[in-house]
């Protein structure tokens, strides 16, 4: 993924609520180990959240091509990280995609990018599936998209419940995946070999 422009005064003023939070929590944001702790905080969000600052058009590039075939394209174990919405914690997994052409095929990379640019946002897990699905659905018109996303929560393994080994499954079955059992189960033993 392409690095985003960082903007001084946002990591400025980011920076500050950081400094304010150390305060909040009872630290002491002067102390040698936190001096510059706001500013990296601050910069680090801007990366995690960069997907509110790219757009499809501009991360597809182009990279859809005229192709007859109507095989199933998998792309598996796409690896991705997000932010929780709810409690600002991360979340990781892996992402698998399939699709069915109808005439268009995409860059297998561009895949990958379409996870991050929705990934790069506060999320939820079951957003994140459907704007993945959607995003593919969009650029390709392709018979049909599948979407499964298998994904470990901080929220859930260091607070609240403390289930370290719990993980989320999520999934999305449009046009032929919706429509079709044997083209499910198809996908579903793709991604598990």
């Amino acid at each position: 993924m392409g690095n985003t422009k960082e903007n001084h005064s946002d990591i400025e003023k980011l920076s500050q609520y950081y400094k304010a939070l150390l305060q909040g929590i009872g630290e002491e944001p002067e102390r040698e180990g936190l001096q510059r702790t706001p500013i990296r905080a601050a910069k680090a969000l801007l990366y995690l959240t960069q997907g509110y600052h790219m757009d499809l058009d501009t991360i597809i590039n182009g990279a859809i091509f005229h192709e007859n075939s109507t095989n199933m394209v998998v792309v598996k174990n796409i690896e991705f990280y997000s932010l929780c919405e709810h409690h600002l914690m991360p979340f990781w997994g892996i992402c698998h995609i399939a699709y069915i052409p109808d005439g268009k095929i995409i860059g297998l990379s561009k895949l990958a990018r379409i996870v991050d640019l929705f990934a790069r946002r506060l999320q939820v897990q079951e957003r994140l599936t459907e704007q993945i699905g959607a995003a593919v659905e969009q650029v390709l018109v392709p018979k049909g998209v599948g979407v499964i996303i298998e994904a470990q929560h901080m929220c859930m393994m260091m607070r609240g419940v403390e289930k370290r080994e719990s993980k989320t499954v999520t999934c999305t079955m449009k046009g032929t995946f919706s429509e079709s059992e044997t083209f499910r189960t198809s996908f579903e033993n793709k991604i598990q070999r």
